[in-house]
């Protein structure tokens, strides 16, 4: 059975996201080298448009705050709030393997300003 798509979703990045992204190029290209890196970061933009495409990928963790969702990118996870409105934003995107509950909390007082200064910028642009 075909999957419909949903064209009304749209997918932003928080720059925490966009630094966490860079963060995981400039690794990958001194552990592994270029081509490695492109290829591995082409996967994390193909989970960017599968989410995007189907929300319903997105997971909750019961051991997480019950807003955030979850989206496992190879060796990485997107952490993303799903709003019914039709938008994804990616919060952050952290190595599978930590301690993630111990690490969204670190990380809890900056994401969530962070996701609410979005959250008003897009909603000015409507």
């Amino acid at each position: 059975m075909a999957k419909k798509k949903n064209r009304k979703t749209t997918t932003h990045l928080t720059e925490r996201a966009l630094r966490d992204i860079a963060g995981i190029e400039k690794f990958s290209v001194r552990e592994f080298g270029r081509k490695v890196a492109n290829r591995y970061l082409a996967k994390l933009e193909a989970a960017i448009s599968r989410i995007t495409e189907d929300p319903s990928l997105l997971r909750s963790e019961p051991d997480c705050h019950p807003w955030l969702r979850f989206y496992r990118a190879e060796k990485h996870l997107m952490v993303c709030d799903y709003q019914d409105s039709g938008r994804i934003i990616v919060l952050t995107v952290i190595y599978a393997s930590m301690d993630i509950p111990s690490r969204l909390t670190e990380l809890e007082p900056t994401l969530m300003a962070e996701t609410e200064l979005l959250h008003q910028r897009l909603h000015r642009k409507k």
